[in-house]
């Protein structure tokens, strides 16, 4: 087959996986877990056949969507805060930015919402950064916990609840809610109180301007 002839039908594909992984996500975010294959195939505007090119079930489906999903959030999280050395400061930025996004992604914050306390295993997304910036911060006396694994789970458990609550509460001020919960957090992890007010107070990146350019999930 010729090499055009190739490359359209890969783009072809990859256009159709991606379109079934975002009909799913969309699905999933509006609590349709359970949303026959058919609707799926049918909000991807693909045939039914080209389902099964791609996946063998709906489960295999939900986590390619929620994979892409923890990869959009990742890519996002890390490049807004290269460039930090602090580690104790990358931690905060990455959570304030995370709290922010669920009003600016509100479909890929559902989406992450849905799975809940199993992502705080996952390889992909916020924990496994959580969990690298804790150690670092750690290593570098800037934080002070016995166990990075339970903080991890105490800061997840802030982060998933803030999240419902944000979604709760649409006229709650998204930033500043987050900002008091980043600090309660430090302060948790061992930062004093002045410390980590200080650092919930440091100017973010242009989150709006970026999550525009790379494409809401």
């Amino acid at each position: 087959m010729p090499e055009q002839a190739v490359s359209r039908l890969e783009r072809r594909k990859a256009g159709t996986r991606s379109a079934l992984i975002r009909a799913a996500q969309t699905l999933i975010a509006a609590g349709r877990t359970n949303a026959p294959i058919l609707e799926i195939t049918q909000a991807a505007d693909v045939g039914m056949g080209s389902f099964y090119n791609h996946f063998e079930n709906r489960e295999q489906l939900h986590r390619a969507a929620l994979d892409a999903a923890l990869e959009a959030q990742g890519a996002l999280l890390d490049e807004l805060t290269a460039g930090l050395e602090d580690p104790a400061h990358v931690f905060a930025q990455s959570f304030r930015l995370t709290g922010r996004l669920h009003r600016r992604q509100p479909a890929l914050s559902k989406v992450l919402l849905h799975y809940g306390f199993a992502l705080t295993t996952s390889d992909d997304g916020l924990a496994p950064r959580a969990r690298r910036d804790i150690e670092a911060a750690v290593r570098d006396g800037r934080f002070t916990v016995r166990d990075p694994e339970l903080a991890l789970v105490t800061v997840a458990g802030a982060a998933l609840s803030l999240g419902w609550l944000l979604h709760d509460q649409p006229e709650r001020d998204d930033a500043a809610t987050t900002d008091l919960v980043t600090e309660d957090v430090l302060r948790m992890l061992g930062l004093g109180a002045a410390e980590a007010h200080e650092i919930c107070t440091r100017p973010l990146p242009d989150l709006d301007t970026t999550v525009g350019r790379l494409g809401a999930v």
